[in-house]
């Protein structure tokens, strides 16, 4: 961390982000590894997340106490039509679905990853319970054979950075589990990296018997 944090002196402690990438020993063409995880200390607290549901509905108003951004259905469609796309995620409730189809806003959202489908968990029942594991949540996806993923604040504490590496690498480890078993992914190489500052390798074990405690290694 002292070495990343000199790379960032004089920019906000909540603008730069710590990176983590995963590199992958796998297959080429071959399934890829993706999934959503909310971290222990949320990264990005700023995520705008729209909900397609009737905007008078019980669901609109659980949508909006859980944290969205944007609600309703004709208005939301006619401003993504109009290339106003203010939202970073974007979830479906099941009764509108088929009012999200007919709209076709799938050539404008699909492109970009934004699209709402079951598939991925993002047309659902529940909106709130959704729109609370998306707020301080974040999503990450093998391309190329790396997983990458922002995993702290420059203002967060060596606790606090090590406690989400560990949180997402076990969820990465989970995901790489759950493949078939004819599949055969293994994590080669773990690097720690920031917005302006170039890449450490982590490989190794997080903390050995001799390592001094993360406080020790903290600096002002």
């Amino acid at each position: 961390m002292r070495y990343i944090k000199a790379f960032e002196v004089g920019r906000p402690p909540t603008s730069p982000k710590y990176d983590l990438a995963v590199k992958l020993r796998t297959i080429k063409n071959g399934p890829v590894v993706r999934n959503r995880l909310r971290l222990p200390h949320a990264v990005n607290t700023s995520l705008r997340i729209c909900v397609i549901c009737p905007p008078d509905s019980k669901q609109a108003e659980v949508a909006k106490k859980a944290g969205a951004s944007v609600v309703g259905e004709e208005t939301v469609f006619d401003a993504i039509k109009a290339g106003r796309i203010e939202f970073d995620r974007c979830i479906c409730h099941l009764d509108s679905a088929g009012k999200m189809n007919k709209a076709g806003i799938g050539r404008i959202l699909g492109p970009r990853g934004l699209m709402p489908s079951t598939k991925f968990g993002t047309v659902v029942e529940n909106v709130g319970a959704t729109v609370k594991s998306l707020v301080g949540g974040s999503e990450y996806r093998e391309r190329n054979g790396v997983l990458r993923m922002a995993v702290g604040q420059l203002g967060f504490t060596p606790e606090e950075l090590q406690t989400n590496i560990k949180a997402f690498m076990t969820e990465v480890k989970k995901d790489i589990g759950l493949l078939s078993e004819t599949i055969t992914k293994e994590i080669h190489e773990v690097v720690l990296s920031s917005t302006n500052a170039p890449g450490f390798t982590l490989n190794g074990d997080f903390k050995s018997a001799n390592s001094p405690s993360s406080r020790d290694l903290s600096v002002l």
